[in-house]
């Protein structure tokens, strides 16, 4: 996983929930902000419920829309301060919640010279800071705009979600003039598809099961860890950069389980 010296810069960008972390940011913010007062029971149990159908579920256009003006609308007027606030109680939260693959995948992409980023549909202040934590690169996250330290219920920049991520991705890498052909992407979740089509390297972690389907089908490399049952890789047709980089997390996570082949299956 070592970059050559005159090649063009690249990077892995990383999905949060269920990739980096095992569990759910939305679930922590959520309890974190009715911990702190800011939200009812009511609506702590409605808002999570979304987030996790959200989540879970994949959402349309009209679903992506609806749940990003529920969080604009919760922050409206809010002080920009409460945010950070609240990073205090979440980010120890989501350190606890860092996969050790995971872990062991950032590692290798930092060692081979990559820069790393965290990429989220969470407010970037949260991203940004957990990314520090991690001594990742940075954290993409959702932008809302500040006016005199207040949120307005607006957004300073799209959506990050969906094509939001792959245009944030795409952003940084022409601010930071990175060869986006010779990076790589990970994530779970099918909704996430424009963030894998945006790099060369594309990578599903614990694919649901319409990603799980598209990744086979393309020939991309499916990884599978911290679940019950044996933690394998599924190599397709393609063979590619990014199965070197599966096969490496493969190992890092790896506890039992047969000796994979060159043809490995999952069992």
């Amino acid at each position: 996983m070592t970059e050559d010296s005159g090649a063009a810069r690249a990077a892995a960008f990383f999905d949060l929930d269920r990739t980096i972390i095992g569990g759910s940011s939305a679930f922590m913010f959520g309890w974190a902000a009715y911990r702190k007062g800011y939200v009812p029971t009511s609506q702590l149990v409605v808002d999570l419920f979304n987030a996790v159908a959200f989540q879970f579920a994949g959402a349309s256009d009209a679903k992506t829309e609806a749940v990003k003006q529920r969080i604009l609308d919760a922050i409206e007027g809010t002080e920009a301060q409460t945010l950070a606030d609240l990073a205090d109680d979440i980010i120890p939260r989501l350190l606890d919640d860092v996969r050790r693959e995971a872990r062991g995948l950032i590692d290798l992409h930092r060692d081979a010279k990559r820069d790393t980023y965290i990429i989220s549909a969470s407010p970037f202040e949260i991203v940004s800071r957990f990314a520090s934590e991690m001594a990742m690169t940075g954290g993409l996250g959702t932008v809302a705009e500040v006016r005199d330290g207040i949120y307005t219920g607006e957004l300073a920049e799209p959506f990050c979600y969906g094509e939001g991520k792959a245009h944030a991705i795409r952003k940084i890498a022409a601010e930071r003039d990175y060869d986006l052909s010779r990076s790589y992407a990970y994530t779970d979740s099918a909704g996430d598809l424009p963030m894998l089509e945006a790099v060369g390297h594309p990578v599903a972690v614990n694919p649901d099961r319409e990603l799980e389907a598209i990744a086979f089908h393309r020939g991309w490399p499916i990884v599978e860890f911290s679940r019950t049952r044996k933690k394998v890789i599924k190599r397709t047709t393609a063979v590619t950069g990014a199965t070197l980089v599966a096969a490496a997390a493969y190992g890092i996570g790896r506890r039992h389980g047969r000796t994979l082949g060159p043809n490995p299956v999952r069992s």
